[in-house]
């Protein structure tokens, strides 16, 4: 993971389009872990409008963003990452964040962005479905795995890949608690409740 000169922050992507539900259980769980969140966007301070119509003001630039002061970057799904190159930025910096060795987490559209920049040639990962990526003309088909989350270990010196379809944020956060490892022994009860509505494992969770 990064040096930690922020401790304990991980950094949420936002921009026009951004689709709410996709992190919304992994942000909220971690802040409740003790985990800042900080959204990244284009310009610091510039509006953009989630799909669902909400105003995020982000906390700091793109330029701004050092994997060092990370603990993991996280890219949710737009609709724009279907209509050009416009978000090709935020590819960039998670293939900066990979070679740091500091992790990232991308689901839905975000995978797309992925593919494009090269980050799933050789990388077992999933998305929304198989031949969605395969329209972006990427080299990855054969590491295409189907399930709900895939989380790809880096090598040395290389972090972690996450990736997951825009149906099941759930799963991407379990991922996401896993790699940073956050709710020990908690996550399986996590993922019961939320995923499955156990409610066994409400009373689990809370012990």
């Amino acid at each position: 993971m990064g040096t930690n000169t922020a401790a304990k922050t991980v950094h949420l992507a936002v921009y026009d389009t951004l689709a709410d539900w996709e992190t919304g259980h992994a942000t909220a769980w971690l802040a409740r872990a003790g985990y800042t969140v900080k959204t990244v966007g284009t310009v610091a301070g510039e509006p953009v409008t989630t799909l669902g119509g909400l105003r995020i003001v982000p906390d700091l630039a793109l330029a701004d963003l050092r994997p060092e002061d990370s603990e993991l970057l996280i890219l949710p799904g737009a609709e724009t990452y279907d209509e050009g190159d416009e978000l090709a930025a935020f590819p960039a910096a998670a293939r900066a964040f990979l070679d740091a060795g500091v992790p990232v987490a991308a689901i839905c559209g975000a995978t797309a962005g992925l593919a494009k920049e090269g980050l799933l040639d050789d990388r077992p990962h999933t998305s929304a479905v198989s031949f969605y990526l395969a329209a972006t003309g990427y080299k990855g088909g054969e590491h295409y795995v189907d399930a709900d989350a895939v989380t790809s270990a880096g090598g040395a010196g290389t972090g972690d890949l996450i990736t997951a379809g825009p149906t099941e944020p759930v799963a991407f956060a379990r991922e996401i608690f896993a790699v940073l490892g956050a709710y020990e022994g908690k996550r399986d009860a996590w993922y019961r409740l939320f995923h499955d509505s156990d409610p066994a494992a409400f009373v689990e969770l809370n012990s």
